[in-house]
């Protein structure tokens, strides 16, 4: 069998007390998968991605900002983001999202 399983996603980070976590899943040629673990109150800066990239909530609650526009996520909140689309993230609760980079995408 050359599948990748992952049975309980939750279970493949484990939250920090302070501070942000992240786990690469999978990658290859066309995809690269990463599970973030955020401590409440924890943030990731705006940034771009060069990639077309997918986010799903697994747990937790955050503050997503998408450009100029701005969500509440929770668990399974999921956002498909353009290439290039400044986006950050503020977790309100401890969080746990997964990251799909969809790389060769445009």
């Amino acid at each position: 069998m050359n599948a990748t399983t992952f049975l309980d996603l939750a279970e493949q980070v484990t939250i920090p007390e302070d501070g942000t976590i992240s786990r690469t899943l999978y990658q290859d040629s066309g995809l690269k998968v990463v599970v973030f673990g955020f401590a409440a109150g924890q943030e990731l800066s705006e940034h771009t991605s060069s990639s077309p990239a997918i986010m799903h909530f697994i747990q937790g609650e955050a503050q997503v900002t998408l450009g100029t526009d701005r969500i509440d996520a929770r668990p399974n909140t999921w956002v498909h983001m353009p290439a290039h689309l400044p986006h950050s993230i503020h977790a309100k609760t401890p969080v746990i999202m997964l990251l799909l980079l969809l790389k060769g995408s445009q």
